[in-house]
């Protein structure tokens, strides 16, 4: 089984294979979203980009659904801004399989004034 391990948290948890990264993080007391997504968030249908995570290691391991990654760019003006500097690995984990082991952060901040956004 893959582990998965959440920085923020210093915790491992291991996962079944092509399990959902959202669903097994709040099965385990991760918490996936920060401040009003919390309460307010899309459960997991790829429309809020709340659930943002960057992939530190084993990105090969993190099925994503990249297709739907190029809509919601479209669909929601967060989710341009929140890749910004890290447009290879951040993903949304409620649209990643877990195939291996992997490291990820959860709810990284927003690159606001990052060298990449104004230059």
């Amino acid at each position: 089984m893959p582990t998965v391990t959440f920085i923020k948290q210093k915790k491992q948890v291991e996962v079944p294979e092509g399990s959902n990264l959202r669903q097994e993080a709040l099965k385990n007391g991760i918490e996936m979203h920060a401040g009003i997504h919390q309460y307010a968030n899309c459960f997991g249908n790829g429309l809020c980009a709340s659930c943002r995570v960057n992939v530190k290691k084993g990105m090969e391991n993190v099925r994503r659904k990249t297709w739907w990654e190029y809509i919601l760019f479209a669909l929601n003006p967060i989710w341009p801004f929140a890749r910004i500097g890290h447009e290879e690995e951040m993903t949304l984990a409620c649209q990643s399989k877990i195939m291996g082991d992997c490291e990820v952060e959860t709810t990284p901040d927003m690159n606001w004034h990052g060298e990449k956004f104004w230059g």
